[in-house]
This record gives structure tokens, C-alpha cells and sequence, in this order.
């Protein structure tokens, strides 16, 4: 396994960070996804984001979408070969197709999404050897506080507690 291959002390930092983003998602009645993109040789944060679907009446408002945004504006680029992702939960299809066209050197996630992952659930997307650019996930990146955020949220939302 290369260096490429596993996680990194910089990406379970960085995966704080994602929750913690997450963590405002859920405040705002958001399903709670945070997402970082950093700079992998210097680890230097370039786009952050987390979901705001709802409050944005925008089904791409995905939190990896808004990351890769404004890390390529930091860039100015949308070429982002020399970026990591960190995202807490496995992308869908959507944001799988965008880790691929923005052209992302790495993409590591939080937790498996059984009923839409592209990366490694349903769909292998990031690797497709079809596409004109792969990149290999790495999942399971504090998988437990990932998951935990997303049952305490649904299970607040089934319970009918008020959220923000």
C-alpha cells in the first residue's frame, strides 16, 4: 500500500475539521456532511463546506461541491491534482463525477454511504479505469464519529425534536 493509499495524520485532522462542519450543518437542520480540501503536500486548507441543500433550495449544494468551489477559486484553477478531499460521508454520484472532472489527487471519506456512495458502495466512479482521470478512495476515516453524527440527526429528526 502506497502513501497515496492510506490515510494520513493530516487527513484524521482534517476529518475534525469536516465534523465540525457537519456539526454546523446539523444546527441548521441540514443533513450533517462536512467537507475540506486541502493542499496535500502543505496541508493548507483551500475550500471547506458542508451541506445547505435545504437552505439553499439547491440540490448540488453538497458539502464536497461547495469545498471543491472554493478551493479551485483559491486556486484559481479548476484542476485540483495537487488537493485531498476529506468528506464525512462517501460521495453520491454527483460529487463523485465532480472529484473526477475537478481532477482531485485524493479523495478520503468518513463513512460508506450503502444507499448512494459512488466511490465504493454502489458505484466505483473515482476509480473507473473509463474515465480520463481516477483516484483511488480512502474510506473509514473515523468512521464511527461519522456515522454517530448522521443516526443522532436522523434520530432527532424521527423523534420529532425541534432542530434548528
Amino acid at each position: 500500500m502506497s502513501r497515496e493509499d492510506r490515510a494520513t495524520a493530516v487527513d484524521e485532522a482534517m476529518m475534525s475539521r469536516a465534523l465540525d462542519l457537519a456539526a454546523q450543518a446539523a444546527a441548521m437542520g441540514e443533513i450533517p456532511v462536512g467537507a475540506v480540501v486541502y493542499e496535500t503536500s502543505t496541508g493548507r486548507v483551500l475550500g471547506e463546506g458542508f451541506n445547505l441543500r435545504h437552505t439553499r433550495k439547491d440540490p448540488t449544494a453538497h458539502a464536497e461541491l461547495l469545498a471543491i468551489k472554493t478551493a479551485a477559486e483559491t486556486v484559481g484553477d479548476w484542476r485540483l491534482n495537487h488537493c485531498t478531499l476529506i468528506v464525512t460521508l462517501e460521495p453520491c454520484a454527483m460529487c463523485a463525477g465532480l472529484i473526477v472532472n475537478a481532477r482531485l489527487g485524493r479523495v478520503v471519506y468518513g463513512c460508506a454511504d450503502p444507499k448512494a456512495g459512488a466511490c465504493d458502495s454502489l458505484f466505483r466512479l473515482t476509480n473507473d479505469p473509463r474515465l480520463n482521470h481516477r483516484v483511488t478512495p480512502i474510506g473509514g476515516v473515523r468512521q464511527e464519529a461519522c456515522a454517530e453524527i448522521l443516526r443522532e440527526f436522523f434520530r432527532a429528526r424521527r423523534s420529532g425534536e425541534d432542530r434548528p
